[in-house]
């Protein structure tokens, strides 16, 4: 089926059943529905041969129900039928009220509104899986390719019973991969809207280089401070804990935000420093789960000083605050960091004598009071001596406070940018992603 056929159909239905239930509400009765949707091709590599393929198409319908000062929250599947999933309707709505009326009333409920209409569509042009096999493994031929591909079609949809309707479509893919010299590992994520032999080449070659180098030596490398730069995807993970409670609202409120001493002006962060949410990228809805509308683009961090929290509605009625359509969770949606001025040829001489980190994984909070987090490196990280890359390292533990890390030890920036697409596939492949550059990091903590 073809994207454009699977968002008619989608769209028909979601009417349909919208329209049907919108008209049993009784007096006092509000319904807010979200509608998350996916037509996708997944394939998963192993040794560059293919080895599991399958599609996947999914409609996951959420509805808010409220009544009398009540709020009920249910989900179902839908099976793409309406006559069916019309009667599945109509039974969450019956539980809907049978959960309502031994529900205490919710003293920060956020009354369902007409936030108006919007609608976004971005089509791509994806390979057919005929196309798409060769086009991945051929210019890999001769390499131990692992890699997970998903491509297709990802719906948003928001509606309600004052008449808000909002639309989100997406076409794209990724493909996420390992290229394996025994155990060592290189690894990256190509991903765009229309494949690209050349930019897929081009990706393809550059992990290659990064194997390569796995070859020399491994480097010892002691516990301690050293300088450090970190590679897009690392930023984008040491990044990514802003997500966890740094700069919402609630956090804020609740004394448990990261951020607090920031947001207090307690702290300060490196004026190289400038952090937006910016939904021009095109990567994720404008709406939230409520439908309301986010600013195109909304400063949180800028040039070190933090400018804005998110904030839900729920948030704002509780705390006094304004809402800035921010997500029930309040985390950032379309993070964008704006770039130095390093450049990619002067890197590794910008660097000097230290770490190249490729990767990071298994991050968390060591001490959230001081915004301080630890991790380990992965994949392809080399040791640098003289600009010039020696050798691979072993893993090493990190342990690092932000405020150190983003605030007087962030030397410099890269003058270009890269998206780190989403690529979770828990339930439902998911849209959105992060934009951010590379960044030289001045006496980073290594613990072991």
């Amino acid at each position: 089926m073809s994207a454009r056929d699977f968002s008619a159909i989608t769209e028909g239905l979601l009417d349909a059943l919208c329209e049907r239930l919108f008209a049993r509400l009784q007096a006092g009765e509000d319904v807010n529905v979200n509608l998350e949707a996916e037509e996708t091709l997944y394939l998963r590599l192993n040794n560059n041969r293919v080895r599991q393929n399958t599609d996947v198409t999914q409609r996951v319908m959420a509805i808010r129900y409220q009544g009398g000062g009540r709020t009920v929250d249910h989900s179902l599947s839908l099976s793409g039928q309406i006559d069916p999933d019309a009667r599945s309707i109509d039974a969450v709505l019956e539980r809907c009220r049978l959960d309502a009326a031994v529900l205490p009333q919710d003293p920060f409920q956020v009354p369902v509104q007409n936030h108006g209409n919007s609608r976004e569509v971005f089509r791509g042009q994806l390979l057919a899986p005929e196309a798409l096999i060769p086009a991945i493994v051929e210019p890999a031929g001769g390499c131990d390719l692992v890699g997970f591909y998903a491509g297709g079609v990802v719906i948003s949809a928001n509606r309600n019973s004052k008449g808000q309707n909002h639309w989100f479509e997406t076409e794209n893919f990724f493909f996420d991969y390992s290229l394996y010299n025994g155990p060592q590992a290189v690894k990256s994520v190509y991903a765009a809207s229309s494949w690209n032999a050349q930019d897929w080449a081009a990706n393809l070659e550059r992990s290659k280089a990064s194997l390569a180098l796995l070859k020399r030596p491994v480097q010892a490398i002691q516990p301690g401070a050293y300088r450090s730069y970190f590679a897009h995807a690392a930023f984008a993970d040491l990044l990514g804990m802003m997500s966890w409670g740094a700069l919402s609202a609630a956090a804020w409120k609740q004394g448990r935000s990261p951020f607090k001493k920031l947001m207090e002006k307690e702290r300060q962060l490196s004026p190289l420093l400038s952090v937006s949410e910016n939904f021009g990228m095109g990567l994720t809805p404008r709406f939230n789960d409520l439908g309301e509308i986010a600013p195109p683009c909304l400063g949180l961090i800028e040039a070190g000083a933090l400018s804005n929290l998110l904030v839900s509605s729920r948030s704002a009625k509780e705390y006094g605050l304004q809402a800035n359509g921010a997500s029930g969770y309040e985390a950032p949606r379309a993070l964008d960091v704006a770039v130095g001025t390093l450049a990619d040829q002067d890197i590794l001489g910008t660097l000097g004598r230290g770490l190249y980190l490729s990767n990071l994984h298994y991050l968390n909070w060591s001490d959230p009071v001081s915004a301080r987090v630890t991790g380990m490196t992965r994949y392809a990280c080399f040791w640098v001596e003289g600009g010039e890359i020696v050798g691979p390292i072993n893993n090493l533990r990190w342990d690092e406070s932000l405020y150190n890390a983003l605030g007087p030890q962030l030397l410099a920036l890269g003058s270009q940018a890269e998206i780190s697409p989403e690529v979770g596939t828990y339930s439902k492949r998911s849209p959105g992603g992060v934009r951010v550059p590379g960044a030289l990091i001045d006496a980073f903590h290594f613990t072991l």
